[in-house]
């Protein structure tokens, strides 16, 4: 029996997709388990997986944003009667008519009311609104002759000007015009307000050589849906949070010590401790582990981490639950797990949602220090730094210490910098004294 393939609901907070690539097309068989078509919603692009087998009769939506258990396509056998659902179909997606909707009447243009001035002592006869025109247009008004009543210069004169001055020749001087003619330039093409100089020849010519020789190329492609849910949510973030940078250099001898002690146990990475770490300092600071809905804060005794995992053409974070709770064995293994799963695309919504404070480390490309964006509607992020072998004074002798630094980015409508100072200063004595994990 012939039915309709629906926009699947992702995750119990998605509420449309968006069909990015169909994979079948009108006419073509499917098994069931089999790829149909990717659909993408704010965070995930996902494979969407035919739930029968058939042939696909119609596509309803070739692309675009569909509301989820919306139909998109009819699945059914060959011979089946589908104007049912094709009528259905239509009747979901009509928009009804607004009723006694009157069509615009456009205003009759009004008079132009240029009020001119007296010729004596030469004045332009212009109203302030041509002036105006003019000096958009980056015309001389002085140069343009009025044909409305006394000479007064009327919109349409400034206009028909500006048009006759774009195939005018440029203004040059007689050299300019020598040393055009003998290089071959066409003064046409140089853009410059005013009379062309000497200089501005030679200029061009310089760089039209540049250009030919160099062999500049240019290519376009359309951000993909992952890099324009970035370049949204990064930018909506800088205009919403009040941030303020902090870095701190930690000494990171225990905690190299610490992960080799456990190598033989467990592959134990920096980011898992620091992140076992986060759990226990969140705790103890709740405004850093906290966000702002309307008027209100909002503190939690719990702590979800988001952990930036690289992707190819951008970022995903998955989120860690209730990682107060969880020892550094389980924390390892499930950060590897969320991990694998990104780079397969097959992270649930559920999986990147929830978050209160996230972590992104860029240590393992060399970076010393950076200023992190806050991930929504999060109050901090905490950037992770290469660890550098670097002179220390200890009691008065020169030694060599792995040192890091730490870049957290913090939300100043929520976090003070007093607050912000002492959090940062727990991270340091937790990584440098990981012991204290134990308390």
């Amino acid at each position: 029996m012939a039915k309709f393939l629906v926009m699947p609901k992702l995750g119990l907070t998605m509420t449309e997709g968006n069909i990015a690539n169909w994979r079948k097309s009108e006419g073509d068989s499917v098994a069931m388990g089999e790829i149909i078509f990717d659909v993408e919603t704010d965070k995930i692009t996902k494979e969407f997986e035919s739930p029968g087998e058939g042939i696909i009769r119609k596509i309803l939506v070739a692309e675009g944003t569909v509301e989820v258990l919306k139909p998109i396509a009819i699945i059914g056998k060959a011979d089946e009667d589908i104007s049912g659902l094709l009528a259905e179909a239509q009747k979901a997606v009509a928009s009804p008519a607004v009723a006694d909707e009157k069509p615009a009447v456009a205003e009759p243009p009004k008079a132009e009311q240029a009020a001119p001035q007296p010729a004596a002592g030469g004045r332009v006869k212009a109203s302030a609104r041509i002036k105006k025109i003019a000096a958009d247009l980056n015309i001389d008004i002085s140069e343009v002759s009025g044909t409305g009543p006394q000479g007064a210069i009327t919109e349409k004169d400034v206009t028909e000007f500006a048009e006759k001055a774009k195939t005018a020749p440029p203004k040059m001087s007689p050299t300019a015009g020598v040393i055009a003619a003998g290089l071959g330039v066409d003064p046409g093409q140089i853009d410059k307000d005013g009379r062309i100089m000497k200089a501005d020849v030679l200029a061009f010519k310089q760089n039209a050589d540049f250009m030919k020789f160099a062999d500049p190329q240019e290519a376009t492609r359309p951000m993909s849906a992952m890099r324009k849910i970035i370049a949204s949510r990064m930018s909506a973030s800088q205009a919403t949070s009040a941030t303020v940078n902090y870095n701190q250099r930690v000494d990171t001898t225990a905690m190299k010590q610490l992960r080799e002690e456990l190598k033989s146990t467990a592959k134990i990475t920096y980011t898992d401790i620091l992140v076992k770490v986060l759990a226990k300092a969140l705790m103890e600071f709740p405004l850093l582990n906290s966000s702002i809905v309307g008027t209100d804060i909002v503190t939690r005794n719990f702590v979800n981490i988001g952990v930036a995992v690289a992707l190819p053409d951008g970022l995903i974070v998955p989120v860690l639950k209730f990682v107060n709770k969880k020892d550094l064995g389980a924390i390892s293994t499930e950060i590897k797990a969320l991990a694998e799963k990104a780079r397969n695309n097959e992270l649930g919504t559920d999986e990147i949602t929830g978050g209160t404070f996230t972590i992104t480390n860029i240590g393992m490309f060399g970076m010393e220090s950076f200023t992190p964006i806050i991930n929504q509607p999060e109050v901090a992020i905490l950037g992770v730094n290469t660890i550098m072998d670097t002179p220390m004074v200890v009691d008065g002798q020169v030694v060599i210490k792995p040192m890091m630094n730490l870049s957290l980015t913090a939300d100043h409508r929520v976090v003070d910098g007093s607050v912000a100072a002492q959090f940062v200063a727990r991270l340091k004595e937790l990584i440098e004294k990981p012991g204290l994990l134990l308390l």
